[in-house]
């Protein structure tokens, strides 16, 4: 079959056929070694024709062990033959409690590829392919075979599946079946079952960064809007003494810049009835009794216009406003515990535009409006019922909260957001990945609670947005690249990765590619993978669904996998048309 090597171009031995048309049609992508004394080259068939095979150098054999790259080309005299069991062995690996089975080698039969659990799941992945592909069910039964490997139980991991589309409860909802020492916990916009727990995001964990995402900030005069309001939220949620002090001190300084503005005295009646509309207090509102020498004013009679064009109780009111005023209110301290809901965010936001420097300046306080309208829209839909406010919590007791499910550690969390359009889905799922992240930087010892991000419909998160303009960074691309020390690993799975950030995919260090057709994808793929002969790429176009190439630092060399059914199956599966077409079969059912 393999003749005498004609000649050596570069990483291609070209050798020749023996056995003519016959016998070699079945050999693509077959792995040969290249046998001389000390050395063992390992290579892979590319083409074949009629007198001539081609073999593609991949690696070497040192000691018995795998290494991939080839310094040294094979002699000219070297025997070449087809990998035998022991060698292929060493490349596609043996299910223990440091591996797992990821499925089965779609060239040599009954041979079953199983990676190292630290090399597959201690870095980044991405699984990409069209529609219809396999890759839902490409990643429930990755997970299911992970948790069904009888060498290890895998009861400290943490899997959160951001799920688009509500495929996965059905695939890990039996996963106690495995082994009742597991759990799985369904987190849902829109609970349905009594097992189902309501998204829930505490607002007091909410940062600077997350309102900027959530409230679509566009520009950075619009962040020292964001930042007032947070800190006069916490102050606020307070309610006691020194926080209503302070918010008479923010109403009477606004006021009193009013009073001695060059308005005119309608114009200053009216921004003073606008202020108190929206921001009063049991001190400052259009009832507040105002006591002048042997008699009492309130709140609005003091601005009613006399005959000369001036307000009646200019003196009286103007003390009165005064008696407010306290300067060392501006360096009052925030609460290291503290408790609000969006609507005080809200409150806090009107306060914040009645601010001396904002009520002043016609570009921040457009600005502000604009934040404004957003928050209305959030507290009027409900999203805004996603965001609690149920008590300070610490970012540690959140998400311990989050991985268990009736006393007991859940393994596996599922995320659906199938009810929320892009926009929001997108923020909360940053939003809630900063959190995860930052859990994850703050432990003492690092790493020592990996979590692992599942995100479907990566292409509709993971985009070049414009939080590195506004905030300087985008928690993906910051995850990609620090999240492996601290034990923060992203799994993107996405049809569409010329949509996905570049710096995120440059930090993936494993791929599983099934089936895609689109031009600009497959472009990008043979751009991504260098070292894919262009075979595979060919191959990767007609893969059958459940086939995928995988490669990466959890494989020895690039290989076609062929992925088992999960049981039980995710929701999926196409619509059945003729079925639901068919009246006869929906009496009968």
């Amino acid at each position: 079959m393999f003749g005498k090597i004609k000649y050596i171009s570069e990483n291609i031995a070209y050798i020749e056929n023996l056995g003519g048309d016959a016998g070699t049609t079945d050999l693509m992508n077959v792995n040969v070694v290249f046998e001389a004394p000390d050395q063992r080259i390992l290579g892979e068939i590319t083409e074949i024709n009629s007198s001539e095979i081609k073999i593609r150098f991949l690696g070497e054999y040192v000691n018995n062990r795998y290494v991939n790259g080839v310094i040294r080309k094979p002699l000219l005299s070297s025997k070449i033959r087809i990998i035998n069991s022991e060698e292929l062995m060493e490349l596609v690996g043996t299910q223990s409690d440091k591996a797992f089975t990821l499925g089965e080698s779609a060239i040599y039969k009954k041979f079953h590829i199983c990676p190292n659990i630290n090399d597959f799941f201690s870095n980044h992945l991405a699984i990409f392919g069209n529609s219809g592909s396999g890759k839902s069910c490409g990643v429930a039964r990755i997970v299911q075979n992970v948790f069904s490997n009888p060498n290890m139980l895998s009861y400290n991991a943490n899997v959160f599946v951001f799920d688009a589309y509500g495929e996965y409860k059905n695939a890990f909802g039996s996963i106690s079946q495995i082994n009742p020492n597991y759990s799985y916990k369904f987190i849902t916009t829109n609970p349905i079952d009594a097992d189902d727990f309501l998204l829930q995001i505490p607002v007091s964990l909410l940062v600077l960064d997350d309102y900027a995402l959530l409230l679509q900030a566009t520009n950075h005069s619009q962040l020292p809007i964001l930042e007032r309001t947070i800190r006069l939220a916490k102050i606020f949620s307070q309610e006691n003494e020194e926080s209503i002090k302070y918010k008479n001190h923010l109403i009477a300084k606004a006021l009193l810049a009013i009073l001695f503005s060059n308005q005119t005295t309608a114009r200053k009646k009216n921004e003073v009835f606008q202020i108190i509309e929206v921001c009063h207090t049991k001190e400052f509102n259009f009832d507040s009794q105002i006591a002048g020498l042997g008699y009492t004013r309130t709140f609005s009679e003091c601005f009613e216009i006399d005959s000369n064009g001036n307000f009646g109780e200019s003196v009286l009111i103007t003390e009165y406003i005064l008696k407010h005023i306290e300067d060392s209110y501006e360096e009052m301290e925030e609460p290291k515990e503290y408790n609000y809901s969006l609507a005080d965010f809200a409150k806090a936001l009107e306060f914040t535009m009645i601010s001396e420097g904002f009520q002043n300046n016609s570009n921040l306080y457009n600005d502000a409006m604009i934040l404004k309208v957003r928050l209305s829209t959030i507290l009027n839909t409900r999203v805004g019922k996603y965001f609690s406010s149920n008590g300070f919590i610490t970012l540690d007791k959140y998400v311990s909260s989050l991985v268990v499910k009736n006393n007991k550690k859940a393994q596996i969390i599922n995320i659906n957001l199938e009810d929320i359009d892009d926009t929001y889905a997108k923020v909360i799922v940053k939003i809630m990945s900063r959190l995860f992240f930052d859990f994850c930087k703050n432990l003492k010892q690092r790493a020592s609670i990996p979590f692992h991000l599942f995100l479907e419909e990566a292409h509709r998160y993971i985009q070049h947005d414009n939080d590195t303009y506004l905030l300087g960074y985008n928690i993906f691309d910051r995850i990609a690249k620090e999240g492996r020390k601290y034990g923060t690993l992203l799994g993107i799975i996405s049809q569409r990765p010329v949509e996905i950030s570049d710096t995120v995919i440059s930090q993936v260090s494993n791929f599983l590619i099934f089936k895609m057709t689109h031009p600009k994808d497959i472009k990008y793929i043979e751009e991504m993978l260098p070292n894919i002969s262009a075979d595979v790429i060919e191959k990767q176009k007609t893969l059958q669904p459940g086939n995928c190439v995988g490669f990466g630092s959890a494989f020895k060399i690039p290989m076609i996998i062929k992925l088992q059914l999960p049981n039980p199956l995710p929701y999926s599966s196409n619509c059945d048309v003729s079925g639901r077409w068919n009246v006869q079969q929906q009496k009968a059912s």
